[in-house]
């Protein structure tokens, strides 16, 4: 199956916790950036994919490396750079700012605010929309005359699987 046969769906469970298939966002993604008319290139989808297929927040090196290995061809660091840069721009890529490393956005048919719960231990991420922390910040803000342009939430931790097999 490829990406142009799957049928992108936007998310209408904001209690999903992001249970989704990677090809189902990409092709969403695709579908986004040209309702957008933005272009998705195949380096910025190539890179949008090999962040769903890590599974955790990845380094723009790593997507270097990964690259190299996918295409036999080297990728420079502003090139992928840029890409990681549109990306972000279009809402299908956030950055964790305490790794320096990006994750995909699960729901990117959609303005939000998003918690990333990260795992200290195996350095698996889980972003949550929670709208109610989203608003609270916006009004601890307003208390002290500041205005939030670009929230970060970031919680570390261990997660569930790591607990489970005594990691923590």
């Amino acid at each position: 199956m490829t990406l142009l046969s799957i049928q992108p769906r936007p998310c209408t469970d904001s209690n999903c916790r992001g249970q989704h298939a990677p090809a189902e966002r990409v092709a969403l993604a695709m579908s986004l950036c040209g309702a957008r008319g933005a272009q998705l290139t195949t380096l910025r989808r190539q890179i949008l994919e090999l962040l769903w297929e890590s599974g955790r927040p990845t380094g723009a090196y790593e997507l270097i490396e990964a690259l190299k290995l996918r295409d036999s061809r080297p990728v420079g660091p502003p090139t992928v750079y840029r890409a990681l840069e549109f990306l972000m721009s279009q809402g299908l890529v956030s950055k964790i700012e305490s790794r320096n490393a990006y994750v995909p956005c699960t729901h990117p048919e959609r303005r939000h605010d998003c918690l990333f719960f990260i795992c200290s231990n195996c350095g698996a991420s889980v972003e949550l929309e929670d709208p109610r922390v989203a608003q609270l910040l916006v009004e601890d803000a307003a208390v002290l005359g500041f205005r939030v342009t670009r929230p970060v939430v970031e919680v570390e931790g261990t997660c569930a699987s790591c607990i489970a097999a005594g990691a923590a």
